[in-house]
């Protein structure tokens, strides 16, 4: 075991090199670029987290298991179709929402992580219940 250690943390300086960089932006700020028709909003959570909680408004929600799965099914056809707009993503605390950001950063897209669905309330932007289409 002490032998696997330096290389332990060899490949842990590697994979901190080579992570993506993600900015992380505020609700206003994603708001106003989803608006803008610069950018998509993702909720990656679970659907049972969207029946719970309600989502922002303007969110497509593809979870990360879907794209954990190997970008399957509707994330698919989304990463097909995006373009060049900048893909925004929340999930409840922010850390699924930045690791689906940085993965898609490292395969060439623009992403950006805005952190939890609670700072999209608490600052007063748009939400809906998951049944009714994104507005």
């Amino acid at each position: 075991m002490k032998k696997l250690l330096p290389l332990f943390a060899m490949l842990s300086l590697f994979s901190s090199l080579v992570a993506a960089d993600v900015p992380t932006l505020t609700p206003a700020a994603a708001a106003k670029l989803v608006a803008d028709g610069k950018a998509v909003l993702i909720d990656v959570r679970e659907p049972s987290e969207w029946a719970e909680t309600g989502v922002a408004a303007p969110a497509l929600l593809l979870p990360k298991s879907e794209f954990d799965a190997g970008q399957v099914g509707d994330w698919k056809d989304f990463l097909a179709k995006v373009g060049d707009k900048q893909i925004i993503l929340y999930c409840r605390s922010g850390r699924r929402s930045g690791t689906v950001a940085e993965a898609l950063a490292a395969k060439g897209h623009k992403a950006a992580n805005a952190g939890p669905f609670e700072a999209w309330k608490a600052a007063g932007l748009p939400t809906r219940q998951p049944t009714e289409p994104a507005k």
